[in-house]
């Protein structure tokens, strides 16, 4: 019998740092992870490059003109029967203040605050390497 593959779901997400804190949003009612904490990003869709698709969300969902920087970590993980394949990328730079387009809530948070709150699994299973890129 031969095993079903997994559908794999290419994911940018931004890594948003004022002084010493770090921009998240509140997954909103209705979509999947509901109530958790996320960094900023979303899906590449098809002839995007990752960096294209992570300014093209960040401009969607905060309103912001970002500068994507550096890939600091690519990490795939499984929901059940789909997969995310995650890559996180600096933002040094951004035009405009972020708002809620799509979020319940955004907020700025310590790195300290993050590891205790409502994190989507696929970022609590690497939190170690996160927190050390994030506190560089």
């Amino acid at each position: 019998m031969r095993m079903q593959r997994a559908i794999w779901i290419p994911v940018v997400t931004g890594l948003i740092k004022k002084g010493d804190q770090i921009l998240l949003g509140k997954r909103p009612e209705g979509y999947t992870l509901a109530g958790q904490w996320e960094f900023p990003g979303g899906k590449i869709e098809l002839g995007e490059t990752p960096e294209e698709a992570l300014a093209r969300e960040l401009s969607e969902e905060l309103g912001i003109d970002a500068q994507v920087g550096n890939l600091r970590l690519a990490h795939t993980h499984r929901y059940g029967e789909k997969g995310v394949l995650l890559l996180f990328f600096d933002v040094p730079f951004w035009k405009g203040e972020p708002k809620t387009k799509h979020h319940e809530a955004l907020d700025w948070f310590r790195v300290s605050d993050i590891e205790k709150m409502e994190i989507p699994e696929a970022n609590r299973k690497i939190w170690p390497t996160l927190r050390a890129i994030l506190t560089e």
